[in-house]
């Protein structure tokens, strides 16, 4: 008989917490138990797993006595608190924020891209941020066929990668605008909470997620930068890739859209060549008839696991180089399910 396996889900009131326990329902993972955790102030709220009527505790060190796998999305803050906590335990932790993510004994994975990764961890593995995923996911095809020298991506990043509270706020901002109302009164989490200022999203687009650093660039384009290059090279600060961003958050509320401008080492590949290595990569969808007008949009990605990829096209001034749009979830394969798959992947593994 296969092991089962007890459940920890930290963060399970928030968007993403929500959605790890829908992924964890319909994943391959044997579950045996299921605990919800969150903060004293969401403890007591009542959510379904599968059929069963599950109330959420309030987190202690002691939560985790017990716990196989902890599947966290509750800030970076809370995971530092208690995965190490939860690791003392004898569990095995995917995490979803940004805590862990550069520390060099903490594998940073996406399943169909770096699996074998998973197989360094020491208790915690890291989901790389939402953007980074699905570029990666589009690139890491290209990059096995026919290399890849550089890459220069502009996103185009839906309110929730802010959280619940940001697609409200962008909600309310909009219907102000069409009652002619003042929409800076409701501005109060975007570009980022932790900044001094804040500017409506509604009808706008704000040019920084994350704070702004020293540098000229955000933190969210700092962590594509050397996500990207300790993803597809194992070292955050290789200069195998060139990569550089520009981060903007724009009105839509779910699914993040990238440009994606790159260059290959073998120029003999051409856009047919791309788009059938991207059609064959487990998770992406080629959706690229030009003829037919198709293209990924946020509002068909909206719910599903997948990456969507179109609009390849050659740079016809420069060999080598191309322009593809990218889009996927970034609340499911940029967060939930990428969660959920790293922890299939670990039982497949046998590495829990």
């Amino acid at each position: 008989m296969s092991k089962e396996y007890n459940v920890a889900i930290l963060g399970a009131t928030g968007a993403v917490g929500r959605r790890m326990i829908d992924q964890l329902a319909k994943s391959t993972i044997p579950v045996k138990s299921v605990k919800l955790l969150a903060s004293s102030r969401s403890a007591g709220t009542h959510l379904k797993f599968r059929n069963q009527d599950l109330v959420v505790e309030e987190t202690t060190p002691d939560s985790f006595d017990g716990v196989d796998l902890v599947l966290s999305s509750a800030g970076g803050s809370v995971s530092k608190k208690f995965l190490p906590e939860a690791v003392k335990r004898g569990a095995v932790c995917v995490d979803n924020t940004s805590a862990f993510r550069m520390d060099e004994d903490v594998p940073l994975v996406v399943p169909e891209v770096n699996p074998e990764a998973l197989k360094n961890h020491h208790g915690i593995i890291a989901n790389p941020n939402c953007s980074t995923i699905q570029m990666v996911m589009a690139l890491e095809p290209v990059r096995r066929k026919f290399g890849l020298k550089q890459i220069i991506v502009s996103t185009y990043q839906a309110a929730s990668g802010a959280g619940q509270a940001a697609i409200d706020e962008l909600k309310k901002e909009s219907q102000d605008y069409l009652d002619g109302k003042n929409m800076q009164e409701d501005a109060h989490i975007l570009p980022t909470k932790g900044d001094k200022k804040h500017y409506p999203l509604a009808f706008n687009l704000l040019p920084q997620i994350d704070v702004l650093e020293d540098s000229g660039y955000s933190h969210e384009e700092w962590k594509m930068i050397h996500e990207t290059k300790k993803i597809m090279l194992n070292d955050m600060n290789s200069k195998d890739i060139k990569v550089t961003v520009t981060c903007v958050r724009v009105p839509v509320p779910i699914a993040h859209g990238e440009s994606v401008y790159f260059t290959v080492e073998d120029e003999s590949a051409t856009a047919q060549d791309i788009m059938d290595v991207i059609a064959d990569f487990p998770g992406d969808v080629l959706q690229d008839d030009i003829k037919n007008q198709i293209y990924p949009q946020p509002i068909n990605a909206e719910g599903s696991r997948d990456t969507f990829v179109g609009r390849i096209r050659p740079d016809y001034e420069n060999k080598g180089a191309f322009n593809m749009w990218v889009v996927s979830d970034n609340l499911l394969k940029g967060a939930a399910w990428n969660t959920v798959e790293n922890a299939e992947y670990l039982v497949k593994m046998g590495l829990i």
